[in-house]
């Protein structure tokens, strides 16, 4: 049998499920994927609370409504999220040796590694040299 595999979807991917018009690559990617092989980072957790609160400062409506789906996320994703842990921190630490890199981007892709997980991301270019296995949904249709 098959092992599946497990996908690690990044703030962005996440964040593009909450527009009205989903670009229609990300909503058929995540539509073939078993919900159980999708996983998110307690770093995107952060993220979007984050995204609530910078919202909150000038329209406490929509923040409300976006806190709201963030409930929501946080709930359909409650055994799915991935810490930051001692092995995540060393595997970071490894692939941010070499040059300086964005630290919550790196951070999820060692989360990624660390978890034997694909790195489901538009923003490959500060993590493709890190040995993550990368998808782009955004440039490719590509099927879980």
């Amino acid at each position: 049998m098959r092992e599946s595999r497990r996908y690690l979807l990044d703030t962005m991917v996440v964040s593009e499920t909450r527009k009205v018009r989903a670009d229609p690559r990300i909503v058929s990617f995540l539509s073939a994927a078993d919900a159980s092989s999708l996983f998110i980072s307690v770093l995107t957790v952060g993220e979007l609370r984050k995204g609530v609160e910078v919202k909150r400062r000038t329209d406490p409506d929509a923040a409300a409504r976006i806190g709201s789906w963030v409930d929501g996320i946080e709930l359909s994703f409650v055994d799915r999220v991935l810490p930051i842990d001692t092995p995540t921190a060393r595997r970071w630490g490894e692939i941010s040796a070499d040059r300086t890199r964005p630290v919550i981007d790196t951070l999820i892709a060692a989360t990624a590694l660390v978890h034997g997980c694909t790195l489901v991301t538009r923003n490959t270019n500060d993590v493709q040299e890190t040995g993550v296995p990368l998808i782009d949904p955004w440039r490719t249709d590509a099927a879980p």
